[in-house]
């Protein structure tokens, strides 16, 4: 029973800090899991066989982020690194498209 209640309190502590409902946010954060290593796996075997790569990168980052993007858009007392990691997958997004584009040319 001491165990459930640590999983409980870990799954609901971010309602608290955050200002969020922790079923959302709990929902989504493990939610996203069996995706990221879906993703992580697409990208790697991608990397691999030396083909492109940008989307299931950024799929990877969305599914690492996808939690702290509804922490950005509803809660508050949200970490430094989600905001910087958030504008650096933008980036990333936003580099690889020139870059396609640039290729089409």
């Amino acid at each position: 029973m001491a165990l459930w209640n640590l999983i409980k309190e870990w799954f609901l502590s971010p309602g608290t800090k955050y200002n969020v409902n922790p079923y959302i946010f709990g929902g989504i954060y493990v939610g996203a899991i069996p995706l990221f290593f879906v993703c992580l796996g697409w990208t790697m075997k991608r990397m691999k066989n030396k083909k492109p790569y940008a989307l299931p990168l950024l799929l990877t980052g969305g599914c690492f982020v996808s939690a702290y993007v509804y922490l950005f858009f509803v809660g508050k007392n949200i970490p430094q690194w989600v905001y910087f990691f958030i504008a650096a997958m933008i980036g990333y997004g936003v580099y690889s498209t020139v870059l396609k584009i640039r290729k089409k040319i």
